[in-house]
């Protein structure tokens, strides 16, 4: 793998097959094949291997996937087998509800504080975590070795503080601004556009009712002309 460009497709697909290796785990299941991973992921057999062997591979001929041994893998190819601290900048709701999901924590990810600067929010105390106002935000991520950062404050904002928590130190931010942020070439943003996801809904959904409506008419016509 060294050396080797990894695919943005390939990368999007490791995290299920963790989710679904973990399911798998959970059942009990000691092994599995890439055809029977690809009836539950509705991703076909090829691609598996294909993605996998990116990796190394990691099957065996006969036998199939040791599902333990390919989710601890997976979870070290993604980096979720070491801690991660994380800070949220910005308290309000969507800021609380990440702070309040707890899977975050089996993955690896310790939010260890959380920022705002609407003084109603600043003392409150979400899952432990007391939300404390922007002065100390980089004596903070300096003595709590925070490498990320959740964005979850106005776009206007965003960039501003942006800014601070790259010169603090921050290697990666997880941008749930709706505005691009300008970082340098060392550190990873992640942006979670949630109109965006939904306008993709949108659009799928309304294709697949204009489809069904043609195939609907088209059947209409044709009983019409096999009736005359």
């Amino acid at each position: 793998m060294e050396g080797r460009e990894i695919s943005k497709a390939v990368i999007t697909r490791l995290p299920r097959y963790y989710r679904y290796l973990g399911e798998l785990l959970d059942s009990g299941v000691e092994r599995i094949s890439s055809n029977e991973l690809s009836t539950r992921m509705k991703v076909t057999a090829s691609q598996i291997r294909q993605d996998l062997n990116n990796f190394g591979g990691f099957g065996q001929q006969g036998y199939g996937y040791n599902v333990k041994y390919l989710h601890t893998e997976i979870a070290k190819i993604l980096g979720i087998d070491r801690q991660h601290n994380l800070i949220i900048v910005g308290a309000g709701n969507l800021g609380q509800a990440i702070a309040n999901y707890a899977n975050f924590e089996k993955r690896g990810f310790i939010i260890k504080g959380m920022f705002d600067i609407n003084p109603r929010l600043i003392g409150l105390v979400v899952r432990g975590i007391e939300i404390r106002g922007g002065d100390d935000l980089e004596q903070f991520i300096a003595d709590n070795d925070v490498q990320m950062a959740a964005l979850t404050i106005p776009k206007t904002k965003a960039p501003e503080i942006a800014d601070r928590l790259v010169n603090a130190g921050i290697k990666a931010i997880w941008n749930f601004a709706h505005v691009d942020l300008n970082v340098p070439d060392d550190v990873v943003v992640e942006n979670v556009h949630l109109s965006e996801s939904l306008m993709r809904l949108s659009y799928r959904v309304c294709s697949m009712q204009d489809r069904l409506a043609q195939e609907k008419e088209k059947l209409n016509a044709k009983q019409e002309k096999d009736f005359k």
